[in-house]
């Protein structure tokens, strides 16, 4: 979940490491987990067009039937825009899924 979050940041911004961050948290319900993963990167696009910040860093962990989310905010006055900013999460073929090894995941992006 963290690493996916971070892709999407990643894949329309460059945040310098520096910058400083400010803890939010954020809780995630008990979806199954494409559904969890859908609305944690909504909240982030959704963070970024009405506080106008982006995680640097993400820390989660299970609380109940769903999970919490500690993002390292940074203020996108400190962050480079280097691409496509995205506008919400598609639903069309979205999968979050535990595979051997570890979770994959597969997000597309509506710009």
């Amino acid at each position: 979940m963290a690493e996916a979050v971070l892709a999407l940041v990643e894949s329309f911004a460059e945040i310098p490491p520096d910058a400083p961050a400010m803890d939010r948290e954020i809780l995630i319900g008990g979806r199954d987990p494409a559904g969890r993963l859908a609305d944690a990167l909504d909240e982030v696009i959704y963070r970024m067009d009405t506080a106008g910040e982006l995680p640097r860093t993400v820390r989660v962990r299970e609380e109940g039937e769903g999970m919490r989310l500690t993002l390292g905010m940074v203020d996108i006055d400190r962050v480079a825009l280097v691409g496509a900013v995205p506008k919400a999460v598609s639903m069309h073929e979205l999968r979050f899924t535990e595979e051997p090894g570890g979770w994959r995941c597969e997000v597309t992006l509506d710009v």
